[in-house]
């Protein structure tokens, strides 16, 4: 049973209450909540092509300060009324639209599957916005920003604009700038066969930038305690 956006939404305002933990992610990226998203669609024309899949992992800190990535919230999305779909980007993604297993909802809907665990955990850690973490993040916020326009959507949690790339983190962190090799560069690994879809490739993408900054905290750790000396 997939539990529905409200059930998502107080399951994690009840596992991340305010704690002095929680504020400190709000201290971290200067009233900031990472947000990872990584969307499937039809082409490159977020004005054009459908929105297929869209997927979401929230950001916690523990009490030592360092990155997690929590469960990955995902949804398959009805084609809008009127899209195209390119096939060479379908032959990429693997996307059946017609699929009856793919349980797709309107794109309101799914937006909303989104971006309502999104507000709980931005009251839970007294953020102020959420901030969208992707590869290439440009492309994945022009087509959340595109969906809200056609859908009217007036709650939408993200910064309109800005956005934490992790093609740039990767590149200054392991010297990778394509995703696979970045999250084998950091240790992880990467399955070819699972990636191209926006749960999958949302998961790789949050563990990266976790290591990313918590290897910033350790090295930034390290610097300090030189610097102080025995």
């Amino acid at each position: 049973m997939i539990a529905s956006a409200g059930e998502r939404a107080a399951c994690y305002a009840r596992g991340m209450s305010i704690s002095s933990t929680a504020t400190r992610m709000a201290q971290r990226f200067r009233g900031f909540l990472p947000v990872v998203v990584d969307v499937e669609t039809g082409g490159f024309d977020w004005e054009r092509h459908a929105l297929l899949e869209i997927a979401a992992v929230i950001i916690r800190m523990d009490e030592e300060g360092y990155l997690h990535p929590e469960p990955v919230i995902s949804a398959h999305v009805v084609p809008f009324p009127g899209s195209e779909l390119d096939p060479r980007s379908m032959e990429v993604n693997g996307i059946d639209p017609d699929h009856p297993f793919r349980f797709a909802v309107p794109e309101r809907e799914a937006l909303e599957s989104i971006f309502k665990p999104v507000r709980a955990a931005l009251g839970a850690t007294q953020c102020q916005r959420a901030i969208l973490v992707g590869h290439n993040a440009s492309f994945d916020l022009g087509v959340i920003n595109a969906a809200v326009r056609r859908t009217g959507h007036k709650r939408n949690p993200f910064h309109p604009f800005s956005a934490f790339d992790t093609v740039t983190l990767g590149g200054l962190a392991y010297g990778q700038t394509v995703l696979s090799r970045a999250v084998e560069a950091s240790g992880q690994t990467w399955d070819a066969r699972e990636a191209h879809t926006a749960v999958y490739d949302t998961e790789r993408t949050a563990e990266l930038f976790c290591r990313v900054v918590n290897r910033w905290r350790d090295m930034d750790d390290a610097c300090r305690r030189h610097a102080v000396g025995p």
